[in-house]
């Protein structure tokens, strides 16, 4: 089963509470604002839209660096050291590394959103900043570890994949006023295919082989999956990244054909792994990881027809949507959904006395009405994308919109039940 090695002392390795959960806050926080932004972009903007900035572009970003990256980062400082059995780096430099991450996220949302590009380049420099103090942290951690393949590998994977996203990212910001890239269009798909495929698609499989088999009480993932896994994925990186990059379109199906392999690999090994588990009943968040599984193949066979020149109105739209709103953000709001009141409960007995119980920490009705809504968004805006239709695509955006506003509610009452039982445990301390 599961190597309890794992765990084992994982609560000497756990941060002061306030660090990862600031991080996971301003997750749910930029999740709910990409929304409105959305719903104010309205159907009419959505459709169509295949770059340029604005509105859209501004609640993409506040997805993709806003929700994924920070929760990612999150996740990292904390999941990471447990790992490997080894310190990310002082508290001052992860705290230092939100105080520049967080506002320059905001700051860059508004300069797409308004065209000021003043706040475009400030904005970028201090998100830039922020993932490459996160990059350098995790790299460092990374160093001599050996024995987690399945994570170590795809971290690092996501390290590399994270510099090549900021070069190009901030090339593709300074080209919005200067102008100089031969082809914005192509250098923003393999600006996608890093950032989605590369940084955070690697983290969501490192973390996978520690998680899944964690959260269900399934068999560890055999280190070769993992291994195989990673070295298909970096082989489709780089072909799928320079063939987009390029405009080469066998290079770039070449890339895709190798993802799904890698995929396949994957999904392989998390299929025996929660087969094995001795969890009957899997627990509610794991509804959004088979959505999210589901989406991951589908997002990556979408790209073929933007690949092979089919317009990029609606296909390479809704290639983005899936591989972003589909298969990424379906993953991250599941692992978020377990993480915030696993991470609650080992903390919930530092005062003494028994810990906290998931069940009593997590909040069922906000998450499945996010489930849901999140589910109805994802069919509602495809289809839309893809017939041109303005009203299946708008109410998409509300039903996203609500499904954000509930998973709000179920941040706020898992912080609100953890801090209950710290203040009742006080209590009883000081009584006793």
């Amino acid at each position: 089963m599961f190597p309890g090695s794992f765990m084992m002392g994982a609560k000497d390795r756990l941060l002061p509470p306030s660090i990862p959960y600031r991080f996971f806050v301003a997750a749910v926080a930029f999740h709910l604002l990409a929304w409105i932004l959305l719903l104010a972009a309205g159907a009419e903007g959505v459709i169509g839209f295949v770059g340029g900035q604005g509105l859209v572009l501004a609640a993409l970003h506040l997805i993709t660096l806003g929700t994924l990256a920070m929760t990612a980062m999150g996740a990292g400082i904390q999941l990471l050291p447990v790992a490997t059995r080894r310190p990310l780096g002082p508290i001052w430099a992860i705290k230092l590394m939100f105080i520049l991450y967080a506002p320059g996220v905001a700051l860059f949302a508004i300069g797409l959103a308004t065209g000021l590009a003043g706040f475009q380049h400030g904005g970028a420099g201090l998100a830039v900043a922020g993932l490459m103090l996160f990059a350098v942290l995790v790299g460092a951690n990374l160093r001599k570890v050996n024995d987690l393949p399945g994570v170590t590998l795809h971290a690092g994977l996501a390290v590399v994949s994270l510099v090549g996203l900021a070069v190009l990212g901030l090339l593709l910001v300074i080209d919005f006023t200067k102008g100089f890239l031969p082809d914005h269009g192509a250098m923003a798909a393999a600006h996608a295919v890093l950032a989605g495929y590369g940084f955070m698609g690697m983290l969501a499989l490192g973390f996978s082989y520690v998680l899944i088999p964690m959260f269900v009480l399934g068999s560890a993932v055999p280190d070769q999956v993992g291994r195989r896994s990673a070295a298909l994925s970096a082989a489709g990186l780089v072909c799928g990244a320079a063939g987009s990059a390029m405009g080469l379109a066998p290079l770039t199906v070449l890339g895709i054909v190798l993802g799904l392999v890698a995929c396949g690999v994957y999904l392989r090994g998390m299929a025996a792994s929660v087969k094995s588990r001795m969890k009957k009943r899997l627990e509610p968040f794991f509804r959004m990881v088979w959505v999210a599984w589901a989406l991951l193949p589908v997002s990556l066979v979408a790209g073929l027809a933007p690949a092979l020149g089919a317009p990029a109105d609606p296909w390479a739209s809704l290639w983005g949507f899936l591989l972003v709103f589909g298969w990424l953000l379906s993953f991250v709001t599941a692992i978020l959904q377990r993480i915030m009141p696993f991470l609650a409960s080992m903390h919930s007995s530092a005062l003494g006395g028994k810990p906290a119980l998931l069940s009593h920490l997590a909040p069922k009705l906000p998450a499945d009405i996010h489930l849901a809504c999140h589910s109805a968004a994802l069919f509602l805006i495809a289809a839309g994308m893809v017939g041109g239709w303005v009203w299946p695509l708008r109410l998409g955006l509300i039903a996203g919109l609500a499904g954000a506003i509930s998973f709000g509610v179920y941040t706020f009452m898992v912080l609100r039940r953890y801090r209950s039982h710290m203040a009742a445990a006080a209590a009883a301390n000081h009584e006793g």
